[in-house]
């Protein structure tokens, strides 16, 4: 089965594909087939998820898959959440798109590492909610949840992954999300637990594989 990820970015896609391949799924960004990216106006990950996937699925003429997934913060309410992609001011448009990718990460950690400066609570977690919709229209998507609980770190540390990994400490493993093998993070991460939900589901609901 061709499966569009409504997303396109790179390192979410090859993770996913990792994450999901157990099943016969070809699974594709949806930039490969010139797709633009969906408005995200909603409150909740379930909601922009679900937008996402009937966006990517309405273009595509076929089924769609969607995470919406952000960093939690206890100590800020729950914030940056569904805004944690862009939490701090966007960067200036033009040149390359994995570029910008970066420097927003980089300016979205400032900006969480001066709102917790002299905070003592460091709990947070990352949660990630994936939607898997057969057609635009489909009035049962599958809906799978992932939540990773985790501290921030008063400093970056670790290059690998993406986003805010390198800010959140893994307390199990006595290292930080970017300092983790790709091979572990894929065992215990929110979209690893929210994969392997949806991976049930698309068996059970879909009859995949």
């Amino acid at each position: 089965m061709r499966l569009v990820l409504a997303s396109s970015n790179q390192k979410k896609l090859v993770e996913l594909r990792s994450l999901l391949s157990a099943l016969p799924l070809e699974l594709m960004s949806q930039s490969e087939l010139a797709v633009p990216e969906a408005d995200e106006p909603f409150l909740t990950f379930v909601e922009n998820a679900l937008a996402k996937a009937r966006h990517a699925a309405a273009a595509c003429g076929g089924p769609a898959i969607a995470d919406d997934s952000g960093l939690c913060v206890d100590a800020l309410g729950g914030a940056p959440g569904v805004a944690s992609a862009h939490f701090a001011d966007p960067v200036a448009p033009g040149g390359d798109r994995e570029q910008r990718r970066l420097l927003q990460d980089a300016a979205n950690m400032g900006l969480l590492l001066e709102r917790l400066r002299d905070t003592a609570n460091r709990h947070a977690r990352f949660v990630s909610t994936l939607v898997a919709v057969r057609h635009a229209g489909d009035p049962e998507p599958l809906i799978a949840f992932g939540r990773w609980e985790l501290e921030a770190l008063r400093a970056p540390r670790g290059s690998g992954g993406f986003g805010y990994d390198p800010m959140m400490f893994v307390p199990m493993q006595g290292c930080s999300v970017a300092e983790l093998p790709a091979a572990i993070k894929n065992s215990i991460s929110h979209r690893a637990l929210a994969a392997q939900q949806m991976i049930v589901l698309m068996r059970e609901v879909w009859r995949v594989g």
